[in-house]
């Protein structure tokens, strides 16, 4: 009987031991991740390519579920948030956009989908991924175009306001792509570093896109004298040049200038964009997960412990 139960007991760990080693034998392709990280704008505020801009950064924030379908492809579907500005104080002189005296912020949502190519492979088993692997990625995805500005201490909605008298779209198509790298930190866990840049294909993030006021500002005048919409003028000319010394618009400067008061960067082929670069870790959804990580079956704990 003493020997019967030694046999039954060694079975019973020998059977654990066995079934905790062949989960690892199967390919996980399901995966959650998030990261988080600043993000820099691209537009009429700020043109990094050409003057030496220096950074203004904001920060975003990403959760994503990722699937496996490739030897080296993987596929994602990401949600982000993320906050990005723009001001022309801090701009190169030699840019001249300090006198506009323009500035705005968006808090936006963003939902994309993506495709991954990894320079190894990525279809195999759980515990045999590669210590590290390097990606490139392209996708497209949807975002809200939400941009404010700052007037008498509040944050106000430009887009209802059309400065410009050219509406545009609440929702926007944005195309990302960029680089990653991931490092393999144990059997379920990921740690990722990514650089991720939008092409858009609207000049209104910021909400500036024509060069000057010419083709708009009788409208802009007109709705301040009558006091249909005193806030148009005010947010499209904020030029300390145009301003009496109660810090209001001189409409008769306004009016003898005839409208040739820089707004934008009058390149009428660059749309606006943002560059994001990201921290985060990477999960994947192994069956014994629960037990073996978060979980741990404390019974074979000492002697099976895979990390």
């Amino acid at each position: 009987m003493r020997r019967l139960l030694v046999v039954l007991v060694f079975l019973i760990s020998w059977n654990a031991h066995s079934q905790s080693f062949y989960r690892y034998r199967f390919e996980e392709p399901w995966s959650i991740s998030a990261s988080i990280g600043p993000t820099q704008y691209f537009g009429e505020l700020y043109s990094f390519w050409k003057y030496n801009e220096g950074v203004q950064p904001d920060w975003n924030a990403n959760f994503a579920v990722n699937y496996t379908f490739g030897t080296h492809m993987r596929a994602r579907v990401q949600g982000t948030y993320y906050k990005m500005s723009g001001s022309d104080p801090p701009s190169d002189p030699r840019a001249y956009r300090t006198p506009r005296n323009l500035s705005f912020q968006a808090k936006n949502w963003e939902a994309a989908g993506i495709i991954e190519y990894y320079f190894h492979p990525v279809k195999l088993n759980n515990i045999t991924r590669h210590l590290w692997n390097p990606y490139i990625f392209a996708g497209l995805g949807m975002s809200t175009n939400n941009p404010q500005a700052q007037l008498d201490g509040r944050w106000v909605d430009l887009r209802p306001l059309q400065l410009e008298n050219n509406p545009y779209e609440k929702y926007i198509i944005v195309f990302p792509m960029g680089l990653g790298f991931k490092y393999k930190l144990n059997v379920y866990m990921d740690l990722k570093f990514e650089g991720n840049y939008r092409y858009t294909l609207t000049d209104y993030m910021d909400d500036i896109s024509a060069y000057n006021v010419k083709e708009f500002y009788l409208d802009l005048v007109d709705d301040y004298v009558t006091g249909a919409n005193p806030d148009r003028l005010r947010l499209a000319i904020r030029n300390p040049n145009f301003m009496d010394e109660n810090g209001m618009p001189d409409v008769q400067k306004i009016l003898q200038n005839n409208g040739r008061i820089r707004r934008g960067s009058g390149l009428q082929h660059r749309y606006d964009g943002y560059l994001t670069f990201n921290v985060g870790l990477e999960i994947y959804l192994s069956e014994d997960i629960l037990d073996n990580w978060i979980f741990r079956n404390r019974i074979y704990e000492k002697r099976f412990r895979f990390w």
